[in-house]
């Protein structure tokens, strides 16, 4: 693991933490490759692409009773032979007041495009 793209990988992730945190769709967009893929942590919901990732964040921003989602990098994986890492974490969905509504596990693929480091594809884990 280098010291670059693992502080560039977390600087992404805080990114998009405070995207989900102030419902902020411009921001999320260009921290998603074109065919990110998400796997929901409890029904295994698969949300495939950009642009069905956005409709899905928009419709949880709009919600009566919108969930915070934060994601904590523990660990992230550089290859060495190939611009993609593999971010481990924990995450965890909040009301607005903070009361906590789940948690769990996480893994997220990434891959370098252009300056950028973008998310091809995460799964969750719901443990709580």
């Amino acid at each position: 693991m280098t010291a670059a793209p693992d502080h560039a990988i977390r600087k992404r992730r805080d990114a998009f933490n405070r995207a989900l945190a102030k419902a902020d769709l411009d921001a999320i967009g260009p921290l998603l490759a074109q065919n990110a893929i998400l796997i929901t942590g409890t029904d295994s919901a698969v949300i495939s692409g950009r642009k069905a990732q956005l409709v899905a964040w928009e419709r949880e921003f709009t919600a009566p009773l919108r969930t915070i989602y934060t994601r904590t990098p523990e660990t992230i994986l550089v290859s060495p032979i190939e611009p993609i890492a593999l971010e481990h974490g924990r995450w965890q969905g909040v009301t607005a007041t903070g009361l906590p509504l789940a948690s769990g596990s996480y893994t997220a693929k990434w891959r370098k495009s252009g300056a950028d480091w973008v998310i091809e594809a995460e799964i969750y884990l719901t443990l709580a």
